[in-house]
Formats: structure tokens, C-alpha cells, sequence
């Protein structure tokens, strides 16, 4: 490469596009990224470009003997996203405790890893069966019959027509009066379980989760022993496949609810997922605190069954559409501060562009770059392995 063919086009490196945003070469933000670039000292009509080398050695003089080996890439033009790597543990969403109310001998418990769908039985008391229902408004907390009113009779009306023992004609979900409706609506369901039809609902003879159905995850009675009012017999989650992330509470800003993720299971497979909550709360682990970044997968069944598994979560945290992109070894650092590429003319001639460094995106190793002269196709200077 000889000094007539190299040329430097006048730009301001150091200003800041449209946006706002200037070039990032490190630190932990959502854009801060590392930039690898090739050694070479390129000097040409008194403007001095110095770039370092990732690999070690110093810089030497490539008009004379470059000790690099170079190649050719194109400018191109697409979209690009910026992405955070976390642990993250694959499991299942809620976390449910089932407080008993009744009284007497534990006769029959699920195992875990029992699935029960509201209206079933969950576990039997004095060999009475205990039902679970869908309730998000309270615990059981009394014994329910006609004439009454109050929150745990509206979940009560709402599970018995979610149910099939009653239409919304002939029960109003929302209501919570305890009327003759829900009275025969009642003695259905207690006729299908194989209670006694009273008609009316006796203290411990259901439980109410917020969930339509769980599964159980620990058993903490004991088959044989007293069913204690008001003791835990069971622990379960829903089965909405879930992966948490422990995130750094610095990073809060970085991830929003929204944020498309890509998940890499333990078979060494990938599936997409969305964030669908992020923490509020710092809780301290190990020497740093943490929040809770909880995210759904877009194909639970892609996840298989597994629970507590260790997976990778690659976070897309910001994307940028229809935007001029290099490679990010391209960038060559300018010693006043900034960036170029170095472009390839029809004419094998060399000249240097300044650019503004954008968005990175890790995953494809392309940059988002702005500058005068920059186009789609161009052939700029990339080092070759």
C-alpha cells in the first residue's frame, strides 16, 4: 500500500449522531462494548490513525512491512440488537403453599411432580376427599352455605360455572351472593368427588390457589399423621414453564418488560422466550445484589420437562432497523479520538472514512456505523485469521 493511495475524508469523528450517541468502546452499560481491531499505524497526509492490537505485539509501519493480514468485507444494511449474556435457572412459575383446615388423619397424599387441575382432589383427610379450586381473592378461612356473601363466595360461584355445574345464566361469576343456584351447583360437584351432598361448604373441604392447576413440588405431611389446622401440607407451582434470572441490580434499566430473549436449554438447543417481569426489590446473593428478571418461553414444549436446570439467556436490550453495519474488527481507531473503516475503491485505491460507532451487536459482530461517504457495498479492510 503506498501513501498515495490512502486518503482521509473530512469528518468530525468526535460528533455524536442524531441520537445523541457516541462511540462506546467498553464498560458494563446496555451499548458498551469492546472493539478488537487489527495493529497497524497508518500515516498519510500528516494525519496519524494508531489501532490495538488484541492480540499483543506493538504496531508497525504497514507501508513498509504489515505484519498483518488483511481481508475484505462489505458495508451492509439490516437490523441490529444489542444483547445481554446471564445464567438463568428453567423451571416453573408461582410458588404455592396449601394451608389445611381440616381435621383428623392424613389418609392419601400426591407425590411430587403430581399435576392436579382445579376441581379434583388434592389430598384426603379421615379418607374425605380435599378439593382444589381456582380462588384469587382469599384463603378459606369459613365454612360457606346459602344466603351468604363475600369474596370467597364470588371465587366459589366463578370456579362451579368454570367447572360445567352451572352456566353463567344460572350463576353470575362475579357475584358473591351464596343463592339456591350455587346451592345445587355445589351438590354436583360434591356428588362427582364422592362427598356427602350437603349443598354447603364445611371448612377445609377445599383449598383455593391462584392457579387452575398446579404441580406439586414438595410434600410436607406425613401419611398417617394428624392433619393439623393450619398447617402446610403441600408446596407446588404452576405448570407455566418459567426461567429466572438473578440480575445484577445495577443492570435494572438494561432489561424491560417486552425484551425478546433467546434461551439455551441443557441439550444444547436454543428457543425463544420474552421477559415478562422485572424486579423491583434488591435481594443481596453471595457479594452483590440482585433482582428478579422472570421470562416465559414463546414454546414451553421446547423446554422439555426439567426443573431447576442451569440455561444461558442471551437478552436482546435494544435494536436499531435499516442502519449501515461492519464487521467490528473493521473499526480502526483513530489517535485524535473516534473511528474509520478503510475502504476498498473499484480502483484497489485506499481511503479512510470516519466514522460514528452506533449500536454493537455481539451476537453477529457487527457494529451500526454512520459517515459521509459510507454506502451499502462498499469493500472495507477487515484482518483475516
Amino acid at each position: 500500500m503506498s501513501t498515495s493511495q490512502i486518503s482521509m475524508d473530512d469528518a468530525d469523528v468526535n460528533e455524536p449522531d442524531e441520537k445523541g450517541r457516541r462511540p462506546r468502546s467498553g464498560g458494563s452499560g446496555r451499548r458498551a462494548r469492546t472493539i478488537a481491531v487489527v495493529v497497524s499505524v497508518l500515516v498519510a497526509a500528516g494525519v496519524g490513525i494508531v489501532v490495538t492490537d488484541p492480540f499483543g505485539g506493538e504496531a508497525k509501519d504497514p507501508l513498509t512491512k504489515p505484519t498483518a493480514r488483511t481481508g475484505l468485507a462489505k458495508v451492509t444494511k439490516g437490523t441490529l440488537a444489542a444483547r445481554t449474556q446471564e445464567n438463568g435457572t428453567l423451571g416453573y412459575a408461582g410458588d404455592y403453599k396449601v394451608v389445611n383446615k381440616a381435621g383428623g388423619t392424613v389418609t392419601k397424599l400426591p407425590g411430587a411432580g403430581t399435576v392436579v387441575r382445579q376441581g379434583k382432589v388434592l389430598y384426603r383427610v379421615d379418607g374425605k376427599p380435599v378439593i382444589f379450586l381456582y380462588g384469587a381473592y382469599v384463603p378459606v378461612y369459613r365454612a360457606l352455605e346459602w344466603n351468604m356473601e363475600g369474596a370467597d363466595v364470588r371465587q366459589l360461584n366463578a370456579a362451579l360455572v368454570a367447572l360445567g355445574y352451572a352456566t353463567k345464566d344460572e350463576i353470575d361469576p362475579d357475584s358473591d351472593y351464596f343463592g339456591w343456584q350455587t346451592y345445587y351447583a355445589l351438590k354436583e360437584m360434591q356428588d362427582d368427588v364422592g362427598l356427602k351432598e350437603t349443598g354447603k361448604l364445611p371448612l377445609g373441604q377445599a383449598v383455593f390457589l391462584s392457579a387452575k392447576e398446579i404441580r406439586v413440588t414438595k410434600v410436607s405431611a406425613v401419611r398417617g399423621g394428624a392433619a393439623a389446622p393450619g398447617a402446610v401440607v403441600l408446596e407446588a407451582s404452576s405448570t407455566q414453564r418459567q426461567v429466572t434470572v438473578a440480575l445484577n441490580a445495577s443492570q435494572q434499566s438494561d432489561v424491560a418488560i417486552g425484551d425478546k430473549v433467546t434461551i439455551s436449554l441443557p441439550n444444547g438447543k436454543t428457543t425463544d422466550g420474552v421477559v415478562s417481569s422485572v424486579g423491583k426489590v434488591a435481594t443481596k446473593s453471595d457479594d452483590s445484589m440482585t433482582i428478579s428478571v422472570e421470562i416465559k418461553p414463546s414454546n414451553p414444549k421446547a423446554t422439555g420437562q426439567l426443573d431447576q436446570a442451569p440455561v444461558q439467556v442471551s437478552i436482546v436490550t435494544d435494536t436499531v432497523k435499516d442502519v449501515l453495519s461492519v464487521p467490528v474488527n473493521a473499526l480502526l481507531a483513530l489517535a485524535g479520538g473516534g473511528y474509520a473503516v478503510e475502504v476498498v475503491g473499484a480502483d484497489d485505491a485506499h481511503r479512510l472514512i470516519p466514522v460514528t460507532a452506533g449500536l454493537f451487536d455481539d451476537s453477529a459482530g457487527m457494529v451500526e456505523v454512520k459517515g459521509d461517504g459510507l454506502k451499502v457495498g462498499q469493500k472495507i479492510v477487515v484482518p483475516s485469521s
